[in-house]
């Protein structure tokens, strides 16, 4: 049985991390993962978890509160009739081959090749944060055919090497091809769940030796971090949603873009040893 003093270091460092995870969410319109999967590194490392596949937890748990989110999200986007099914429908089984791809590379990686993809394309996510244009346009309705066929896959399969849902790619994406912002955060939502469920399944399968898993976790989920996570980003969102309403966000976006940047650095800096 794990230390009481663990446990109890544990559950103060989750309720805080989901706390925080929960009001950006609301407030910036970001994903889940992309503030998890550094918490919960960071998280678990100063609680002595390390190991080559500490970035596997991290990825796989994230994945696991965002089937949750997700459901619930979509659920919400729908009743206001803002997901569009149409994409969603033609993007899942590409998206659900990338996720499955993305599974089994995570998966046969080490944790420290997993901190430079998510160090890269952190970086990538944070310029865009922090400097793209709603106005920018790659053509003037989603792709079809066969850049459809490329397209789908890789979003499915660079959002599981990073432990996130939809948000992060599918909504630029979307944007990028004309697609209205309220629809596009409602049918990346989507993208979150099918991008989840499958990786979630997959790593639970995963072996994690004894000495480097933090208490209760079950193939690279770990319950505990899932619970209260879950827990807390339902009861912060919203404030992070009323927030929103009452002040202006976009300087509040770039300065976590400059965050999430400067994260990705660092996870870079701690790969190469510096």
């Amino acid at each position: 049985m794990p230390e009481t003093m663990l446990l109890l270091q544990m559950l103060i460092v989750l309720l805080i991390i989901g706390g925080v995870a929960g009001v950006l969410a609301g407030l910036l319109g970001v994903g889940g993962g992309i503030v998890l999967v550094p918490a919960f590194f960071y998280a678990f490392q100063s609680l002595g978890y390390g190991g080559s596949q500490i970035m596997q937890i991290c990825l796989a748990t994230s994945l696991a509160t965002i089937v949750v989110t997700s459901i619930r999200s979509v659920l919400s986007h729908h009743r206001k009739r803002a997901v569009d099914w149409t994409i969603l429908r033609s993007w899942a089984p590409g998206i659900v081959a990338g996720a499955v791809l993305g599974v089994l590379a995570a998966v046969s990686l080490r944790s420290s090749v997993l901190q430079g993809v998510f160090g890269c394309l952190g970086i990538v996510i944070g310029l865009y944060l922090g400097f793209g244009r709603q106005e920018w346009r790659l053509g003037p309705e989603m792709p079809k055919g066969g850049t459809q066929a490329i397209l789908s896959p890789i979003l499915g399969f660079l959002s599981v090497l990073m432990g996130i849902g939809g948000g992060s790619f599918g909504v630029p994406l979307m944007s990028l091809y004309g697609v209205a912002i309220h629809r596009a955060v409602a049918t990346a939502a989507g993208f979150g769940l099918i991008i989840a469920a499958p990786s979630v399944i997959g790593f639970l399968f995963l072996e994690i030796a004894p000495e480097h898993r933090p208490p209760f976790t079950v193939g690279a989920v770990n319950l505990v971090a899932f619970f209260v996570v879950i827990a807390m980003t339902l009861i912060t969102t919203p404030w992070g949603v009323k927030l929103a309403h009452a002040m202006d966000p976009k300087p509040l976006k770039r300065a976590f873009a400059v965050f999430l940047t400067l994260v990705a650095i660092n996870m870079l800096r701690k790969v190469v040893g510096w």
